[in-house]
């Protein structure tokens, strides 16, 4: 059977309990002090380290928005440190054990639903420490070719050389094979040209270089070359090589436009021709027949079947 306490039993059992609870408190009243001050002081560092990383990642990295990320994540990470610290301090190691599992399986959550712009953010730190292009750039990506105008996050703005900006996720630039043409800050051009079969293109490749080294855009003057390729239908092909700087005051479609009109302008002074498509019917190859023949066997044929008239 139940025993129902009496007024006095309950006042002491409470009393008892409270009794026990003021004591732990004031038995952990130093430790909890001690935690507090750890708080503060892990407070106080993050703020400190989150300041001198974002200065001296803005002097490093291109986009200070990546920066402020980093730095960010990093007094986070001191702060859960301190924090943790703390409440082991006070004998809450199960709590600190049940905080970083709950913290685990909430990041594993995030990390699935926000698959895609996890990996452009994460793409965008990466190439923020690695620094393959920055803003002015000229760079190639699959189907992408124009200048870097900035860098974010989770994305690259880049206006192409038709004045369109496209927006290109981080994670395709990281992904992909990438072009800089302004890493070195020189390009090589290449112009392709034809020349008859009756031109010598040793002479085609002297007059051609001397024209080219004319203008004052071309730099590695002695690197201007002239190779042939290829024997085409009616010419033997050429291949004409030189520098610029790149990007330069001169931009490239004004450069291979001036390039393509000197060739032209070179290989005409020397009296060499850029032949038309051209067939030559050769009937006397082996197994074939003369032309002249067949036309004068045809002529014949004609004339003896032609009807004789009376003199």
């Amino acid at each position: 059977m139940l025993k129902i306490p009496t007024v006095g039993e309950a006042e002491k059992l409470i009393e008892e309990k409270l009794g026990g609870w003021v004591d732990i408190i004031i038995s952990h009243i130093p430790n909890f002090i001690v935690a507090v001050i750890i708080t503060i002081v892990f407070s106080l560092l993050a703020r400190i380290v989150g300041s001198m990383l974002r200065k001296l990642l803005r002097r490093s990295l291109e986009s200070s928005q990546i920066a402020d990320l980093m730095s960010s994540i990093v007094k986070v990470i001191v702060l859960c440190v301190g924090l943790f610290v703390a409440l082991d301090f006070l004998g809450l190691r199960g709590t600190v054990t049940s905080l970083l599992a709950g913290a685990g399986i909430v990041g594993l959550a995030i990390g699935f639903a926000f698959q895609d712009m996890t990996e452009n953010l994460i793409a965008g730190i990466a190439m923020g420490i690695r620094k393959p292009f920055k803003t002015g750039d000229v760079i190639r990506t699959e189907s992408v070719f124009g200048t870097v105008k900035a860098i974010n996050l989770r994305n690259t703005l880049i206006e192409n050389f038709y004045g369109q900006l496209i927006l290109v996720p981080n994670k395709i630039l990281f992904r992909n094979i990438l072009s800089n043409y302004s890493t070195l800050g020189v390009r090589r051009i290449e112009v392709p040209v034809g020349i008859s079969y009756a031109d010598d293109p040793e002479q085609a490749a002297e007059v051609i270089v001397k024209k080219i080294n004319e203008f004052d855009f071309v730099i590695k003057q002695e690197e201007t070359a002239v190779y042939a390729e290829s024997f085409g239908d009616s010419s033997v092909n050429l291949l004409v090589w030189f520098w610029i700087k790149y990007p330069g005051e001169a931009d490239f479609m004004t450069v291979r436009h001036k390039a393509v009109v000197a060739v032209r302008n070179a290989l005409s002074e020397a009296d060499m021709t850029i032949p038309f498509p051209i067939r030559t019917l050769d009937f006397g190859i082996k197994g074939g027949e003369k032309l002249n023949a067949m036309i004068s066997e045809k002529q014949q044929d004609k004339d003896a079947e032609a009807p004789q008239t009376d003199k």
